[in-house]
């Protein structure tokens, strides 16, 4: 594999970031796109910082709209695709297509040009978002449940948007003659050491949130959880392992609610001041027309929707990091870019 070249959609982001760290230590040409060419040398600086060889990493700028033929030029001369990019926002949309039309799209576009392009395999980032939401709340899923986009009183559209966007993705690589192999990852809540300021990742506000203050008080909330580092790799076997293509997998390493975060917290940063009362349901809900960005969580208050994790251990040998040393190492990253 190496020297083979890479395509990875969304270079700029908490994963992304992360990801071509560890392609381009493992040998990988890699072109990232972005949406504003303005970040090139901020981001190559950066990747600098924790890889020797910036001279196999170039960039294009495209977005997720832009059309076809746009995409078939940034493809040619391809060997592999990482696709990580999708809308991510913190708040609720006014309109959900404003989510689910890019994520579609911009995943068949994806799809359409490295097919044109002769791309051997596809990887895409997918989220259990797509798996564990609109059936119920509670219990243990598998990569053969699948989110019930119908039920939107238990889903959000960026979890609507992430189911539609995978499922179209598995619909053309079932029903397209020729369409490159295809292998789906669905991390849970991503944390880790955060390595780029302006770009740290959504469920890191949770643990930025405990440091400085302005989570005076816990709710009864948790996630299936992951280290960012582990979520790269797993990507990196997906693209490598003979036996991936064809399979989705779950990738998330147990489930933590925000009171063990806190814990984690208390025990690795005494000094520093971390929650410890919990905030009644009701409150968090009344919290929620203040803060937009609680809205989107209130569908997990009280519920344990668990991961089975199995298949990606035993298929892709993939062994995550703790997420005890993942809290750690978030705190420390968070602290030393002075975000808190």
């Amino acid at each position: 594999m190496e020297n083979k070249k890479i395509l990875l959609t969304g270079v700029t982001g908490f994963l992304g970031s992360h990801l071509v760290i560890q392609l381009l230590n493992r040998g990988y040409s890699v072109k990232g796109t972005l949406r504003n060419s303005a970040r090139i040398d901020s981001i190559k600086k950066i990747i600098g910082e924790y890889s020797s060889k910036l001279q196999n990493l170039s960039f294009t700028e495209i977005d997720l709209s832009d059309d076809l033929e746009k995409w078939k030029e940034v493809m040619a001369g391809i060997d592999f695709v990482m696709h990580v990019a999708s809308p991510f926002p913190t708040t609720l949309p006014k309109d959900e297509k404003d989510l689910i039309l890019p994520a579609k799209n911009g995943t068949l576009n994806v799809l359409r040009s490295a097919q044109a392009a002769g791309v051997k395999r596809i990887v895409i980032t997918s989220s259990s978002g797509a798996a564990v939401y609109g059936e119920r709340k509670n219990g243990v899923f598998s990569e053969k449940d699948w989110t019930n986009v119908n039920n939107k009183q238990d889903t959000t559209p960026y979890f609507r948007s992430k189911t539609i966007a995978e499922k179209a993705a598995w619909d053309y690589a079932s029903n397209t003659p020729g369409a490159p192999e295809l292998v789906t990852i669905l991390p849970g809540a991503i944390l880790g050491p955060v390595i780029d300021k302006s770009d740290s990742g959504n469920s890191v506000n949770i643990v930025k949130k405990m440091m400085d203050g302005s989570m005076p008080a816990i709710p009864k909330i948790g996630f299936e959880t992951v280290d960012v580092r582990s979520v790269a790799e797993a990507h990196i076997k997906a693209l490598e392992y003979r036996e991936a293509p064809g399979n989705r997998y779950l990738c998330a390493n147990g489930f933590l609610q925000f009171k063990d975060v806190a814990n984690i917290l208390r025990q690795h940063f005494p000094r520093r001041k971390v929650p410890s009362r919990t905030l009644p349901d009701f409150m968090v809900r009344l919290f929620s027309y203040v803060d937009q960005e609680t809205k989107p969580v209130l569908n997990d208050l009280g519920a344990q929707r668990l991961i089975d994790n199995s298949k990606i251990k035993e298929e892709l040998y993939w062994q995550p990091i703790s997420l005890e040393e993942s809290v750690k190492d978030t705190v420390e990253s968070l602290i030393r870019l002075n975000i808190v």
